[in-house]
């Protein structure tokens, strides 16, 4: 018997377990292994590194990428234009960040790796849990239950399936870099998505993904590689391809807190940016928010959230207002055509 249990342990999950109090029993059900990372661009936005400053957080080199770049190279295949724009990101590896925030749970959080979450079921107001550990199969069970486990919530389908979400698959691939010269893109095709897809130079490597519609999303793929292709990038050996669901957020009335100690963070509550799809800094926050109100052991712990992440809400809300800015082609092209916080490229010669 465990007083909280986390299902997942991304950004959410992993700093969820951190803040909570050394009072709790709690156990963290991860299924991260070697051979599976999250499938993302691996870019700490503004907004995530502010979080992290707050937390007074430094990563360490390692978790870094090669290199750092400062500019977005956007694609626009629809009006056929291209412009650069400033940007603060920070290139860095996903997987290793992932594990560098795993690191810093304390030691009283049982944590299950390599483990996967199959049924769950509330008898007598205890969450029963059905897993994997390795290939074997176990029940914990647990006072509170936390889904920390992103667009496909075993936590969220379980209990508030009623609450639907748009799930679009995101795939990138990997590959050996040695020709082209560093850079990061963000493309837009309406024949391949509506989102967005992108590439990243990372560690030699070349990465080219995109958030695609559950029907047909390979061949999808593969027509943008095609056409990243006809712009002169090279592709070399394949090293690996990764795949995840991804929520696409339509609004805030899809946003899901959770009750009666079933409570969502994250991804799996629907805080992502309908924009840019980031996540990282609404997972942060919103498992600050809730470890907060827990760790005070005060009664409607779900207002309380509800109403804690409202800032969140209404962040998420005017991210909507961007949105037709990135996707509508005919507003896409104004912006492009009228150079509005674009940067001009000076190429690389000698004087």
């Amino acid at each position: 018997m465990y007083d909280i249990a986390i299902i997942g342990l991304g950004p959410a999950g992993a700093t969820f377990a951190r803040l909570l109090s050394k009072k709790y029993n709690v156990i963290a059900i991860d299924k991260k292994n070697t051979k599976i990372n999250k499938c993302c661009g691996g870019l700490l936005s503004p907004d995530a590194q502010k979080i992290l400053a707050q937390f007074d957080i430094c990563l360490p080199n390692d978790v870094l990428a090669d290199p750092q770049i400062f500019s977005v190279k956007t694609i626009d295949f629809d009006n056929a234009l291209e412009k650069f724009y400033q940007r603060f990101y920070v290139n860095m590896n996903r997987a290793k960040f992932d594990d560098f925030l795993i690191s810093l749970i304390p030691e009283n959080v049982k944590i299950y790796s390599d483990s996967i979450c199959t049924k769950i079921e509330l008898r007598q107001k205890i969450y029963h849990i059905e897993l994997k550990n390795n290939g074997i199969k176990e029940e914990v069970k647990s006072k509170i239950i936390i889904g920390a486990d992103g667009a496909n919530s075993i936590v969220r389908n379980t209990f508030y399936r009623k609450r639907k979400i748009t799930k679009y698959i995101t795939i990138q691939e990997w590959y050996e870099d040695n020709k082209n010269s560093p850079f990061y893109s963000c493309i837009f095709d309406k024949k391949i998505t509506n989102s967005y897809c992108w590439t990243i130079s990372k560690d030699n490597y070349f990465i080219i993904g995109g958030a695609f519609p559950l029907k047909d999303s390979n061949n999808k793929f593969e027509l943008l590689k095609r056409k990243i292709m006809e712009k002169g990038i090279a592709f070399e050996k394949l090293v690996k391809r990764e795949g995840c669901f991804v929520y696409l957020n339509k609004g805030i009335l899809n946003t899901c807190t959770g009750k009666k100690g079933a409570y969502l963070i994250g991804e799996a509550a629907g805080m992502i940016s309908p924009s840019s799809l980031e996540g990282i800094s609404y997972s942060m926050e919103s498992a600050k928010i809730l470890a907060n109100i827990i760790n005070k052991n005060t009664n409607n712990t779900a207002n309380k959230y509800f109403f804690g992440t409202l800032a969140i809400r209404i962040k998420l809300f005017l991210k909507l207002f961007k949105k037709p800015f990135m996707y509508n082609r005919l507003l896409r092209k104004l912006i492009m055509k009228s150079g509005i916080k674009s940067i001009k490229k000076y190429p690389h010669k000698s004087f």
